[in-house]
């Protein structure tokens, strides 16, 4: 492709593009496709001769789209939202234009240092202190991994690292019955083992119950182990349950033990001055991640990951071979001392621009609008004879079900998976299930930056239209 095709092929792409951040909401949520029904339209070999660009995107308006997910649909009420934007998007060219490789200073030194000041812009928004800095990861679990290698090797003083684990090294984590998934394999990854991680009972808000973390760290303890780690959660995936992170700060404090905070997707509400009262003790944790790229408007991969010892953190992570030396070693960041990848995408960027673009008081007018979006249709829930609440809503996610009076527990699971189905396979909103305390669960979450209250207020029309057909 010469410079001059690329240009025409380019222009023809973005016109393409800017017409479906326009009409995405024109198209069904979840595709209408059957396992298989993509493979089977797709060659078995790679083709032997080069083909012509328009005959490649033409197959990707037949064949791929139609199979897709439209994420950034204004009804996908689905999962946690991947937030995207246009500055955002238009940042994601750049990088891609450049192609660059930011693994350390030497091999861009602009995107070392915009991240070094974004990060800090960040850091000032959320209102965390100074002791924190902030590095950007691929993602929680990622960030999430970091946090317990530092807490390993911290404990063993580096031995880990070197020598490998001996008979003496006996940790145990600590997370609510209601952590995301990925806290279990980063303690496999980090050579502890799942059966060392603790799952705690939650409260009645489905927050992680301290008293009973206590009991479990002083029974350890008892039996020879040494407590690591507590990750606790700020926005539970199942409920965005908000743990209480100052009795915990204390219980790590009291017993030497790191505090991660995984607030990968509610953190973003930190940029509300408002929600960080309920953040109380978060300034006494470790290392702490949230992930912009859920509800921040930037494109994934950005997570955000803030710690306090980053001495520990390079310490931990950080390999230098010859040839990736510099003179300007210790006068720099170099990231890829900061997480468990070598290789950097220039993540920085999009960031700085969505920033810039948006401003924080944008940024604050969309979370307060959708969170006062779903508390209002939380209200309307709970207000329904033939609906229920099924736990606190503090932010922009409701969990709730149809339940009909004079109904048994096994009729409103029945019922309740039934109605899922049907409103998803109508393709005009997508919602996602879960189970709480091991009641079936519905769950909608308002954090799509296409989404407007009257997005909202057709789904809770649907979904009660057709629960009444059931």
């Amino acid at each position: 492709m010469t410079p001059e095709s690329f240009r025409q092929h380019a222009h023809n792409l973005v016109d393409w593009m800017a017409d479906y951040l326009s009409n995405v909401g024109h198209y069904p949520v979840t595709p209408q496709t059957q396992p298989g029904d993509i493979l089977k339209q797709l060659p078995l070999h790679a083709p032997d001769m080069p083909e012509a660009f328009a005959a490649i995107f033409k197959d990707f308006e037949t064949q791929i789209l139609p199979g897709m997910t439209h994420w950034q649909h204004p009804d996908f009420f689905a999962y946690f939202p991947a937030s995207t934007s246009p500055p955002s998007l238009l940042a994601e060219m750049l990088m891609s234009s450049l192609g660059a490789q930011c693994m350390s200073w030497l091999t861009s030194p602009a995107a070392t240092e915009l991240e070094e000041r974004v990060m800090e812009w960040l850091r000032i928004a959320i209102g965390l202190p100074p002791d924190f800095t902030g590095v950007i990861q691929d993602s929680a679990s990622g960030a999430t991994l970091c946090a317990l290698l530092c807490a390993r090797e911290r404990a063993s003083k580096g031995q880990i690292n070197t020598a490998g684990f001996t008979a003496q090294q006996r940790f145990r984590v600590y997370a609510s019955t209601e952590a995301h998934a990925s806290i279990e394999k980063s303690v496999r990854i980090a050579g502890i083992g799942s059966d060392n991680l603790i799952k705690i009972p939650v409260d009645t808000h489905f927050a992680m119950n301290t008293a009973a973390l206590e009991r479990a760290i002083l029974s350890d303890k008892q039996q020879g182990y040494t407590p690591l780690c507590v990750v606790a959660a700020w926005g539970t995936t199942s409920s965005t349950a908000l743990d209480p992170l100052a009795p915990i700060a204390a219980l790590c404090k009291r017993h030497q033990m790191w505090l991660h905070v995984d607030a990968a997707y509610a953190g973003s509400a930190f940029i509300l001055p408002e929600h960080r009262e309920q953040a109380e003790g978060i300034e006494q944790a470790d290392s702490m991640v949230f992930n912009p790229h859920k509800w921040l408007m930037t494109h994934f991969d950005c997570s955000a990951y803030f710690v306090k010892d980053t001495e520990l953190l390079t310490r931990t992570l950080g390999l230098t071979p010859e040839y990736l030396k510099t003179d300007l070693d210790r006068e720099v960041n170099n990231y890829r001392d900061w997480g468990i990848p070598l290789g950097r995408r220039f993540r920085a960027l999009k960031l700085w621009f969505v920033l810039r673009s948006y401003g924080l008081s944008g940024l604050q007018k969309i979370l307060r609008e959708q969170i006062e979006w779903i508390q209002t249709l939380a209200k309307a829930i709970a207000q329904h004879t033939d609906f229920e609440v099924l736990a606190p809503v503090p932010l922009n996610l409701v969990c709730f079900r149809y339940a009909p009076p004079n109904t048994t527990e096994a009729e409103r699971e029945l019922l309740n998976q039934r109605l899922l189905a049907a409103v998803n396979a109508s393709g005009s909103m997508f919602i996602t299930h879960t189970r709480l305390k091991g009641v079936y669960s519905l769950r909608l979450v308002a954090g799509n930056p296409n989404t407007t209250q009257e997005n909202i207020s057709r789904a809770w029309h649907l979904i009660q239209a057709t629960a009444s057909t059931l």
